[in-house]
Parts: C-alpha cells; sequence; structure tokens
C-alpha cells in the first residue's frame, strides 16, 4: 500500500514525533531533579505527560485520517475525543502550576475549585459535542472535519489561560523574573503560532510552539530551582559554619580543663554539657570567690538553640558578676532576676541552683531557683535526693524574693547535680529515664572520682535511650568535698 505523504503532511508528522520525544526526555530530567520542589517535580510530570498524550493523540489522528474501514472511523472518533479532553487537562495542569508558584498555600484552594470546575464544563462540551458533530467529525471516507461550534473547544482552556495571566500580573511580587517570563512565553507562545498558520495553511504550527514554550519553561524553572537549592546551600554552609563557631564560644565559656584546681586539695570537680542542638540553653560554672568559698552555678534556659545559647550567656555573666561581689546565694537571685526582668520582652526565664561551698568548714549555702533536686552522698552512705525548697525560675517573676538554706558536707562526701536532660532522657518506647535510674547509675560505683560518676551516669543514659535522638541538652556537674587542708 503506497502512502501520498504532502511535505506539509511529512512536516507535521516530524513536529509530532520530535516533540514527543522532547517531551519524554523532559519527563524523564524531571524525575531526575532532586533539587525541584516536590509539588512542583509532581505537576511537572503529569503535565509533559498530558502534552505526550495530547501530542500522540493528534499524530494518530493525523496518521488515519482518510483511511477507510468502519474500526478506523471507531478509532478516530476515539483519538480526537482523546486530544481535546487532553487540551483542556494541559491547561488545568498548566494553571495548577501557576497557582503553586504563585499563591502559597491554603489562599489557592478556592482558584484549585474554579480550575477543576471549568475544567469539568471543558469535559461536558467535548463530550456533548461529540454526540453531536458539532465540535468535529468524519465524512463517510473518515476524513476529520471541524464542527459548527468548534471554537467551544478551546472557550475553558482559554478562560483557565486568562486566568493565568490575572495572577501573573497580580502576584508578580511572588515570582522570579525567570519563572514569570517562562511562564509567560508558554502562554503567548501558541497564539504567536496560531497567526502564523494563517500563512502556513496545514502545518501544525501551535504544536511546535507549545512544545517549545513548554521545554523553554520548564528549562527556565528548573534553572531557577537550581540557583534557588544552591544559594540555600551556601546559606546552610554559612549557618552551619556560624552555628559551629558559637558552640566553640559557648563551650570555651564554660570551665573545661580538668583538673580544674590542681592546686587546691581540698576538693575535686568535673562537669560536662551535651546541647541537643549545635548549642545549648544550660549551663554550668564553677569559681572560688575567694580563696575559702567555691561557687557552683547549674542552670537550664527555657527554649533550645541560639535564642537559648543567647539568654544563657547573659545569665551566666550576671550570676558570676554578683558571686563574685560576695553575696549571698538568695541575694545573687534577687539581684540577677531584677537585672534580667527589667528587659526581658521575650519573656525568657532560666532555672538555677547556686551553691557556696565555704571549704574551711564545708558550710554549703545554697538556693534553688525553680531547678531539679541536687542529689548528696554522705561520705558513708549512698548518693539520695535532697528535696530542698523551690522558687520560681529567675525572669519568671519580678517580684519574687529568694531564700537560701545551709546543710554540711563531711571529707568523702559528694554534691550531683544536673539538668532535666538527664531524668527526660527519653527511649524509642517513649519511657523517661528517670530520677530512679539516675540514682542507679550514680550508685553503682558512688566511692569513684567526679569524673567517673558523670560518664557513668552517662553510660547508662545512653544504653537507655540508644539510637534516639537527644531533645534536650543534658548537663552535669559533680563535686567531692575531701575537708580542709588540716583534715587532708
Amino acid at each position: 500500500m503506497i502512502f501520498n505523504v504532502s511535505a506539509t503532511d511529512l512536516i507535521n508528522l516530524l513536529f509530532i514525533a520530535g516533540g514527543i520525544g522532547v517531551c519524554g526526555l523532559c519527563f524523564l530530567q524531571i524525575a531526575g531533579s532532586n533539587h525541584l520542589r516536590k509539588e512542583i517535580r509532581r505537576n511537572f510530570q503529569i503535565f509533559f505527560a498530558f502534552i505526550i498524550l495530547y501530542i500522540s493523540t493528534h499524530l494518530a489522528r493525523e496518521i488515519m485520517n482518510g483511511m477507510p474501514g468502519d474500526g478506523v472511523r471507531f478509532a478516530l472518533y476515539a483519538v480526537t475525543l482523546a486530544e481535546l479532553l487532553m487540551a483542556g487537562l494541559m491547561a488545568y495542569q498548566m494553571s495548577v502550576l501557576v497557582l503553586t508558584v504563585s499563591i502559597p498555600g491554603r489562599r489557592a484552594k478556592p482558584l484549585q475549585l474554579t480550575y477543576f470546575l471549568i475544567l469539568c464544563a471543558h469535559f461536558v462540551i467535548i463530550i456533548a459535542g461529540r454526540f453531536f458533530n458539532v465540535i468535529f467529525y468524519f465524512d463517510a471516507s473518515n476524513v476529520y472535519h471541524r464542527g459548527s461550534l468548534y471554537l467551544l473547544s478551546n472557550l475553558t482552556p482559554i478562560a483557565m489561560l486568562i486566568i493565568d495571566m490575572i495572577l501573573l500580573v497580580k502576584y508578580r511580587k511572588n515570582i522570579d523574573k525567570m519563572v514569570k517570563l517562562a511562564f509567560w512565553v508558554y502562554m503567548i507562545a501558541p497564539f504567536l503560532a496560531a497567526v502564523v498558520q494563517i500563512a502556513f495553511y496545514g502545518v501544525q504550527f501551535i504544536i511546535f510552539a507549545t512544545v517549545g514554550a513548554a521545554v523553554f519553561m520548564f528549562s527556565l524553572i528548573v534553572k531557577n530551582q537550581n540557583e534557588t537549592y544552591e544559594k540555600q546551600q551556601k546559606e546552610n554552609s554559612r549557618i552551619e559554619t556560624e552555628l559551629s563557631m558559637a558552640s566553640s564560644i559557648q563551650s570555651d565559656m564554660l570551665p573545661n580543663i580538668y583538673p580544674a584546681f590542681p592546686d587546691r586539695p581540698e576538693f575535686d570537680i568535673y562537669a560536662s554539657m551535651d546541647p541537643a542542638k549545635e548549642v545549648g540553653g544550660d549551663f554550668y560554672d564553677f569559681f572560688l570567690v575567694d580563696d575559702d568559698h567555691l561557687c557552683m552555678i547549674i542552670a537550664d534556659v527555657s527554649g533550645k538553640g541560639v535564642p537559648a545559647a543567647l539568654f544563657m550567656m547573659a545569665s551566666k555573666i550576671i550570676l558570676a558578676n554578683n558571686a563574685m561581689l560576695g553575696k549571698s546565694p538568695a541575694q545573687i537571685f534577687n539581684d540577677t532576676n531584677a537585672a534580667i526582668c527589667a528587659n526581658n520582652r521575650e519573656e525568657m526565664f532560666v532555672t538555677v541552683w547556686l551553691g557556696i561551698l565555704e571549704l574551711s568548714t564545708g558550710k554549703l549555702t545554697a538556693s534553688n531557683a525553680g531547678h531539679e533536686f541536687p542529689v548528696i552522698r554522705e561520705s558513708d552512705g549512698k548518693f539520695e535526693l535532697l528535696r530542698d525548697k523551690h522558687k520560681a525560675a529567675i525572669g519568671a517573676e519580678e517580684s519574687v524574693k529568694y531564700d537560701e538554706y545551709e546543710f554540711y558536707m563531711k571529707p568523702g562526701s559528694k554534691l550531683f547535680l544536673y539538668t532535666d536532660g538527664v531524668p527526660e532522657a527519653t527511649s524509642a518506647a517513649k519511657e523517661l529515664f528517670g530520677t530512679e535510674r539516675m540514682l542507679e547509675a550514680l550508685n553503682k560505683n558512688s566511692s569513684a572520682l567526679p569524673e567517673q560518676i558523670l560518664k557513668q551516669v552517662r553510660e547508662d543514659v545512653d544504653g537507655f535511650v540508644k539510637n534516639e535522638e537527644q531533645f534536650d541538652d543534658l548537663t552535669m556537674l559533680c563535686l567531692e568535698y575531701r575537708g580542709n587542708k588540716q583534715q587532708i
């Protein structure tokens, strides 16, 4: 059988076959474009799938057009109907793409519903037109003809296109210039192609323009998304570098050289802090106020991350400055609370336990601002909670007045301080580590050195939570009082 193929038909077939190939390559490229936003990748995949189906059905109609036979006739009606339906779906998916980049969030839902209703109207027009032969029909020789109401097949896609143009103008500030250009090219190209097609009747410039504009639009948006991704990566790298520096600065602000006081045999002290994020809100501190008084602080700032770390540094400095003036624990808290409440717009607060140990006598004067109970071990006993009285956290109430209490540490006694990250460490079964497990860990080898005791507690916490993510800062401090110089 010899087909009489004109130059125009050959050009159309080349346009269509090339368009299918190009769109297929774009479809495959989308699947491998990891930098595209998830919803944009999905919408582009659907969009190019509709274009491929549209072109394929058009190609099938071009090939079968004019072939004799009832079977061919049925196939011609089927592929032409599918082609016109795909034109509506292409317009709908294009509109979804415009919505995705121009109106984020819930505000787009009413327009999505509008587009869907217009698409439904398109389906009704095309299907009804098929049965009444007013959109298209085939004559006795199976040759395609447009019906008297053929323009109705373009009515709903044009309506969606007009809405898209309005959105691009109204929300132009929300859309990158490159992306706007891509959308406008896709919308205008078919109209220009229709004008050109008047001069070259029969050549399917509209299909060529649709494919070319779609590929151009895709390439520009992918380029834009890649550039956005690279900027985000650079920004993330910058943030990671700054957080790493902040973590180092925060770590350097805490005492971290051990033995901390090698020339003071009266006591041994060790502390550690493991932030849940790069920087944390927990802190500890210890320093000699004078030759006979050791100040110890452990605290937990509300919140996490950089804000908590900044508040932590400010709180630490204010507490230490007040302590170095020789004030009592209660007075240190009163003055620190007044300073923080005077300018605390973010309404942050910090729980603190602070104690001052008189090294010559073992007398420890302490105050508790909403912090965890300290744990005490007598020289010949076990670690036990000291259920001291709490007042409000510093920064929580401006009018609060703090008080203090005293107890004596004998040679061999130990003090263990911690933040809530220890008892609230959580396992995969959502079970808390708790104070009972903490006391068990402390008493496994209660006579060990402070450093070894902290390592034992951390080992038990890690064994309990296993591979679960650490959600809270984990800070501990342990002091062993060995007595004054005459007792040693």
